[in-house]
Parts: structure tokens; sequence; C-alpha cells
């Protein structure tokens, strides 16, 4: 499923300290409806990738576009507004408050649809609407994933920005994070997923990339990817569990 490109980066370069690039000219595109897979060894650039494009590290080179329209320098709550919801790896939920206080707090620009888009949001994640009084710091490693997505789908994203959902999770709740993320995939949300589970990965996303040392390796569609002896070989037999 695929349509209008929605974002895409172009040759982009950058880094975390001066003269070090992580990113050596990558690029990506975003067509809408579909869910973009990018996997790659440890150290290969794909959560800086997602960093540069969510504004949270300076682009050094190269180019990040979202409708036609540059958003190289724009600030986070900018990208938020325009329509781009970003969830972080580690530290993606506030942990003294309430599972209802974090999805409030990520409809903080649009206040008036808080409560339409919790109950959205309950509806779509059936267990965190079992405890959305208990706070979020007592909660499920798998628990907290499905709360910081649903925090970050309260603004009614277009395209959602996903840096290693199943980080940590055992099988079963890797399952789950996979199972919602095609399932908010269906509502209409674009999906750009960064993940270490190569394999699980590339079964659910239209089209994948392979970064090794902040660069294209291979680009393709999810079922090719999985069939490419090269790609089996370099990188999913240690990258898949």
């Amino acid at each position: 499923m695929s349509g209008q490109e929605i974002l895409r980066a172009d040759e982009v370069r950058a880094g975390y300290v001066p003269g070090v690039d992580i990113l050596n000219g990558c690029s990506l595109t975003l067509n809408a409806g579909e869910i973009v897979g990018i996997i790659g060894p440890n150290g290969a650039g794909k959560s800086t990738l997602l960093k540069a494009i969510f504004g949270l590290l300076k682009v050094r080179e190269g180019s990040i576009v979202h409708r036609g329209d540059s958003v190289l320098g724009m600030k986070a709550h900018e990208l938020v507004a325009r329509g781009i919801g970003y969830v972080p790896q580690r530290e993606n939920v506030f942990p003294s408050l309430s599972i209802l206080e974090n999805l409030e707090m990520g409809c903080y620009l649009r206040k008036a649809e808080v409560a339409s888009q919790t109950d959205v949001i309950l509806g779509l994640f059936p267990r965190l609407a079992e405890r959305r009084n208990q706070r979020a710091g007592s909660l499920s490693g798998g628990e907290r994933q499905m709360l910081a997505m649903g925090r970050a789908l309260m603004m009614k994203p277009e395209v959602l920005l996903l840096d290693e959902p199943s980080a940590g999770l055992s099988p079963m709740l890797q399952d789950q994070v996979f199972l919602r993320t095609r399932e908010i995939n269906q509502t209409g949300v674009s999906v750009v997923m960064v993940e270490q589970n190569a394999r699980r990965c590339l079964q659910i996303c239209d089209r994948g990339y392979v970064l090794d040392q902040g660069r294209n390796a291979y680009t393709d569609t999810g079922s090719n990817l999985l069939n490419d002896p090269k790609v089996v070989e370099l990188y999913l037999g240690s990258l898949a569990s």
C-alpha cells in the first residue's frame, strides 16, 4: 500500500560531536499509507536518522522535506504540529503521571480534543483502558511502550517515527507491538520504524532500508529484503531474533 510522498530525507549527514559523522549521506522516502522499516547493525545510524528527522540532532548536510516543505531546523513541537509524531526508545513516558495524564500531555497543542482522542487511544489499547488511572511508572515494559505510542497518537499524526519499539520486550510482547503498529498504520498513519528485530520488522513493512556505517546498504520491499541472500547472510542472521 503506497501513495503520495509525504516525507523525504536526502543525503543526510549528522553526528553528535564536531567533525564526526554518524550519518554519512543516507536517504529515506516515506509514502502515504506505508510502513517503512530501518534495520542494520548496532552503530549503523538507525536511531540517529530518526533523531535528525525529528529535529533532535542538527543536520550538517542534506535535506529533510515534509509535504514539499523543508523542516530542517524546526523544533520538535513544530514538527508535532505539522503531523509528525516520535516515540523514543527510552524515557518515553512520564512515570509519576497516570496513563490518562500521560495521554493528556500528548495532546497539549489541542487541548479541546483531549477527551475525544483519549477515547480513541483507549479503544486501540484496551490494556491501557483497564489501567487508565494507574501511574505509568508501575507499568510493565510492554505497557509503557503502548502508552508511549498512544501518547504520540493523541495529536493525530500522519507520520509516526518509532525508535526500536520492541527493544527489551519478551517475544510475546514484541508480537503485540508489531500487531499494534500494523493496526495504527491501517487507521491511516504512515510509519517509519527502526528495529533490531530485523526479520519481524521486514515481515510487516512495505519497504525497508538497511543502513550500515551511516549509509544506505540495501533498499527494497520488505519481502524482497527478507529473501535477498546477501541481506540474509550479512544482516538477518545476526539481527533477527
